[in-house]
Order: structure tokens, then sequence, then C-alpha cells
């Protein structure tokens, strides 16, 4: 197989991109780095494509070992015919060659195996030849052998039709093509093991849904319903078309010794062996296009919460709300420094609200404190209220904010919360985090697990290993495309810094501990671990701010540092004058100037973009998290009510959106444009602050329906 042509069909890309993409992959290095600083070479190709890429060259090669392990496995066998071997070279997935290895795959013991055993395959072969010039059992009668166990005609002939049945079941044409019509056919079905039982599955009680249009969604809700042994769910289809098929593929017209027997092999095998077995496979194949589109989206929602804009210079507030054990509350610096940590009971059993009010106020006057930054988690509700409250009550102006708690307590409990922060306990840890997560999303929540953060869907009923990779992916992206300040960066975020692992981060950590901030990019290089190829990796993504080369706080790369300087000083700029900005706007980027410099187009361009704007900050683009001062209640909601809100969550059905209410508001699928679209994500991205008009609201269930149409 020509593999970079496969890939350049696959991802609509030319062959010399993805032959160069493959080269720079094999040649170790990241996709982070040939996305930024290998643009010449790959013709501009994104860090989406390269991944996407990555993972079906991959896919590709591990496809192309199989077909020689199949083939190496049938030869030895001494099976291994030239249309044979034709067939497993053009198979363009596994299960086209698992097809065609199922007839010479050693297998645990079947009815068939029994039967050769038996000497009864040239029976299976006189059958199936439709030769016959006498009955079947007539024929039978010859291969009667007590000592084989074949003590009469009826066992010889059960025996050829168990041969005959697998023959059919591992025909590698047979299977496709029932495969295909399962797809194309089949409906999905599941019911109730007990329709008595109350629970979030009853619209699936007697559910049934064409295997070709059913949404991603409803697959990993009915496997959870299954596991959690709630459904019955199994695929279905007319078997009257399937065995008709079958007939006419096997049995010759007007041969009537054998008609009916092979009619009954063909029944038999059909539903023992070939339904059973594809119906697994169109399952797994389902579930398999349901988690990929969901780590898709969780991928897509993770990148937008992870690119959320910081909340530069104010003192914030954690607040971790909770019943019985307190709140627990935080104060940071602008810095992200703790200042004070406090626990307060305005909430039930204890009610302790004027108390706490009084500790409100003291952090605030004490420490300058500015925005609030509350968790959504238990007791979130009443917490709210309370802070409202106390807001109109004071004369400072100070504004709250509601964070997505979710994973801040499994990072309280970690053992690199307890290095990072060892005199404090967990609770107090998890208020930092909330407070943190505020003034810099992608600092604090590099910290934790991406599968915690809660801005998916079935994300623990996924390919754990799938969702890991991608998801460490979409951290790593977003981690380099921001750009990472070396003399403040925990190990936590230098890990996703391209080509840096858990050791040499460790290792920069500590060598800046013990000299002192870093000058100079220069400086990496006397890290332990850290040699040449990891330098040339991750250089451009760490900043040196204030050092000795102004050059060192921009994306330019080292090795394009002489460039960079031609090019400054072309522009008239002088030294000290590096590092500011709007001096190079008469630059024409140009061909010409390329060659001049000896760089490429690409790079000529980004380095343009770069010293016209050092340092800038790709998430200074997204929505700023919206303010709060009042609270409202789902009692206060009418239909028609119209409200600004921040989604918290797309997954494929909606999305979910905080308008400041407890409960986040669904708008469906069909509510968010007047136009078509097929998923959410086509207009809607975690994060971004939409306009939504009430359309009803459940009180006892909770739940919030809202509309963004005719809003736009």
């Amino acid at each position: 197989m020509d593999i970079p042509a496969k890939l350049a069909e696959e991802l609509n890309i030319r062959k010399e991109q993805a032959e160069a993409a493959v080269r720079l992959i094999d040649e170790g290095n990241t996709i982070p780095f040939i996305a930024r600083y290998r643009k010449e070479r790959t013709g501009a190709l994104n860090d989406e494509i390269l991944r996407s890429l990555d993972e079906r060259l991959r896919y590709l090669r591990t496809l192309e070992e199989r077909k020689q392990q199949v083939l190496e496995s049938i030869r030895e066998q001494g099976k291994l015919t030239q249309k044979l071997e034709t067939a497993i070279e053009a198979a363009g997935t596994l299960v086209e060659v698992e097809d065609l290895y199922l007839p010479y795959k050693k297998k645990r013991k079947t009815r068939a195996m029994a039967a050769r055993e038996k000497g009864l395959e040239p029976l299976a072969d006189l059958l199936i030849s439709q030769k016959l010039t006498c009955s079947a059992a007539e024929a039978a009668s010859s291969y009667v052998d007590i000592e084989k166990n074949v003590p009469d005609e009826e066992t010889a002939l059960q025996g050829a039709c168990d041969i005959l049945a697998e023959r059919i079941a591992e025909n590698a044409s047979y299977r496709a093509f029932l495969r295909d019509a399962m797809r194309n056919c089949g409906s999905m079905v599941s019911e109730a093991k007990d329709s008595e039982v109350k629970s979030v599955y009853e619209m699936y009680y007697d559910y049934e849904e064409s295997v070709r249009k059913i949404p991603g969604h409803r697959i990993l809700a009915l496997n959870r319903g299954e596991k959690e042994k709630i459904l019955n769910v199994r695929v279905v289809m007319d078997e009257e078309p399937v065995l008709r098929y079958l007939e006419r593929k096997m049995i010759r017209p007007g041969f009537l010794q054998t008609e009916e027997l092979l009619k009954n092999v063909i029944a038999d095998s059909y539903r023992r062996l070939l339904k059973p077995a594809l119906e697994r496979e169109i399952r797994n194949e389902l579930t398999e296009k349901a988690e990929k589109g969901a780590i898709a989206v969780f991928g897509k929602n993770l990148e937008a919460l992870l690119l959320q804009p910081p909340i530069p210079g104010q003192t914030v507030m954690g607040w971790d709300p909770a019943f019985r054990t307190g709140c627990k509350l935080a104060v940071v610096d602008s810095t992200g420094k703790v200042l004070d940590t406090v626990v307060i009971y305005p909430t039930a059993p204890q009610n302790k609200v004027a108390e706490s009010k009084r500790i409100l106020r003291r952090l605030i006057d004490q420490y300058g404190v500015t925005v609030i930054s509350l968790g959504n988690g238990t007791a979130s509700r009443e917490s709210e209220q309370i802070l409202a409250d106390f807001i109109r009550e004071i004369p400072q102006n100070v504004s709250y904010v509601i964070v997505n708690e979710a994973g801040a307590s499994v990072y309280s409990a970690s053992k690199l919360a307890t290095e990072e922060f060892p005199e404090y306990d967990v609770g107090q840890r998890s208020a930092i985090s909330i407070a943190r997560r505020l003034q810099d999303p992608l600092a604090e929540l590099v910290k934790i697990d991406p599968a915690s953060i809660g801005v998916g869907q079935y994300q623990h009923d996924m390919n754990q290993k799938q969702l890991e990779e991608t998801l460490h992916g979409v951290v790593e992206n977003c981690v380099n495309r921001v750009g990472v300040d070396l003399n403040t960066a925990s190990v936590s975020l230098l890990e996703y810094v391209a080509g840096v692992s858990k050791t040499v981060a460790g290792n920069i950590v500590a060598y800046r501990e013990e000299h002192g901030s870093f000058r100079s990019r220069q400086e990496l290089k006397k890290i332990p671990k850290l040699g040449p190829k990891t330098f040339e990796q991750c250089a451009g993504f760490l900043r040196v701010m204030g050092g000795d080369n102004p050059l060192d706080a921009t994306a330019v790369h080292p090795e394009s540092y002489s460039a960079a300087i031609k090019l400054l000083k072309k522009a008239g700029i002088a030294e000290k004058e590096w590092g500011k900005t709007g001096k190079l706007n008469h630059i024409c980027y140009s061909d010409s100037l390329a060659r001049e410099l000896e760089i490429g187009k690409e790079t000529l361009k980004d380095i343009l973009e770069e010293l016209e704007k050092p340092g800038r900050d790709p998430r200074d683009q997204m929505p700023k998290p919206i303010l709060r001062k009042d609270v409202l209640a789902m009692e206060d909601l009418k239909p028609g009510m119209i409200l600004n809100g921040t989604v918290r969550n797309v997954i494929d059905f909606g999305a979910f959106v905080d308008i400041g209410v407890h409960q986040d508001g669904l708008v469906h699928l069909s509510q968010i444009c007047d136009r078509y679209i097929r998923h959410p994500m086509e207009v809607l991205h975690v994060g971004d602050i939409v306009t939504v008009r009430v359309l009803e609201i459940d009180l006892k269930k909770k739940r919030i329906s809202l509309t963004m149409k005719g809003l736009e």
C-alpha cells in the first residue's frame, strides 16, 4: 500500500504534504513543533490535520503489519493461493483482513472441527458439489463408522452440515455483503428487562431506530443501559432477503436431492454463526464511531475551556461550597500566590450567615479582593444567594463568577496537590484550584486529568486509552499555542510543552529553584536530560520574559533569530526597541524578502506577525467570562425572558448554558439557530457568551429549555 497516497486521499491534502509529514514524524518531531515551525515542509498543515494524519499513519502501518502476519500464517499452513494473497494485499481495513483470515485462523474446537476429525469433510464436499446420483442419506451411509463415533447416516449428515455451515459463516464475500445489509437495513432495538423499574432509560424501554440513522449519543446511552442491566439491546434485520441471497449463491436450481438440506444448512449458519458474529461487529462498529464522535466533541469542548481568557491583575477569592463541612475560601493574589484560607459556615446546618459575612468583609478589605470564583458543586445555589446578598451590602466593587469545579476534588486529593500545597488540607486546596482556574484556566486545568474536567458526555464509557490520547493531544496543542513562561510554569504545565517529558519538566523547575530565574532560552541546554533534539522541539514554545534577549519572549524559534534580527535591522528598529509593538507595519511580506532572509515564506509570515505583536496571547480573542453581582432563582424565570449566558458544555443534541441560575438550561439542537445545522458545534463552543430566550421551566424536574432562534 502507498501509505502517503492513502493519507493524502483521506485527508484531502497533496501527496507531497503527506510524505513530508510522515518523514517529520518518523524523525521524532512533535506535532506542535511540525505545525508551527516546519510549515514549509508540510505546506502549512495545521495541528488538527497532523494529529489525524499521525493517527491514520499508525492504523495503516498496523494494517500492513497484520497483513504480513496473516500471509505468513496461511503460507505456513500451505494454503496460500495467488488469489487469496492478492485479496489480502488489497484489503483496506483490519476487518477485511480478518474476514479473509477467518477460515485459516486457529480457533477453539467447533462442531465443524469435530466433524472433520471424524472424516466427514469429503461428505460435505459431495453435498455442496450438488452432483449426487443418490439421496443424501444414501451418500452418508458409507461414512458410518462406529469407531469414529459416527453411528448412523443422520450423525454423518449432521457433521457434514456443520462443516458447510462454518464454511458459509467464514466466507469473506458473504460476510461483507451481510455486514453492509445489516448496516443499511438493520435496526437497533431495546426493551426493558423490567418495565416497572423507574430509570433515566425509560424512553428506551420499547425503542427501535435504524442502524444507519441512530446518532452516537443514543448508541452510548443504550450501551450504558445495557451495562447497568436495565435494557436488553440487539440488532434486528429481516432474515428472509438474507436467506434468499445465500440460497441463490449456494444452491443450483433444480437439484432437488440436496435443496432442502442446503436451505437448512444456510438458515443454521446464519442464525447460529453469522448473525451473532455480525451483530457483535456492527455494535462494536457503532460504538467505536460513537466514541470517536464523543471524544472529538469532548476535545473541542476541552480546547475551548482551556483557551478561555485569563483574568490578569486581580486578587481572587476561591469559594468551594459545602453544607456540613463548611465553605472553604482561599484568597490568591494576581500571580496565583495563596494569601489566606479560611472556612465559613453560612449554609445548613450551621447557618452562620452573619459571621460568614464578617469574615468575607475582612478578607475583601485586607487583600483587595475584586472577584469571587464560586464552584458550582453541592451548596453552590445556597452559597450564591448569600454571596449576592452580601455584594449588595458592601461598598466595594466586587463581582462573582460561577466556575465549573469538575476535577477540583480529584486534583486536591492528588499527589501533585500534596506536593504543591503540603501545608493545606484537601478542602483548602480545592478552593485554591477554583480561584486559580478563573485567573488562568490553562495553567490550572493542566493539573487535572482531562477526563475529569466534565465537558463531555459518557466519557467514562469510552475507550479510555483513546480518550486519554486525544485529550492529551488537545491540551498539548493549547499549551503550545499559548506558550509557557519558563520562569513561572509548574511541572504540570511544562510536561505539555512539545518534547518535554515529565522528568525534564521536573529538572527545569529544580534548576530554576536552585539557580533563580532563567535569563535566556540557551540556559535550557544546561538542564539534565534536555538534549539538542528536545531543545529544538521545545525552545520556541518556552518564553523568557524580561530576559537578556527580547526574542526569547516571543514565539520566534531560536533557529530563526538571525533572520528576525536582519528583519528588525531592515525595519530600522534599534536593539533596545525589540519586543515593542507596531514597528513593522511598513515591512511588506514577499517572496523576495523571504529569499533575502534565507527563510521560507510561512516562517517569514509567522515572524512578522510575532514581531508586530510580541508575546500576543491567542486567548485574548476569546469571550470574557460574565461577571455577576446578583442571582436568579428558577422561580424567577418566565417563558419569553431574554438573558445572556455562558456555554458550559456542548453535546450531540444541544448545549447547556449558564444563565445565572443554579441549573444550566438546555438549548436543543433544533433551537440553536434558524438555519439547519448537523451538530451544535457548528455554531457553539464552551465559553461562548450567548443570548437566549426562556422557552419552558420545569421546576419539579429542574429543567430549563432555552432557544437562540430569532436572537442572532
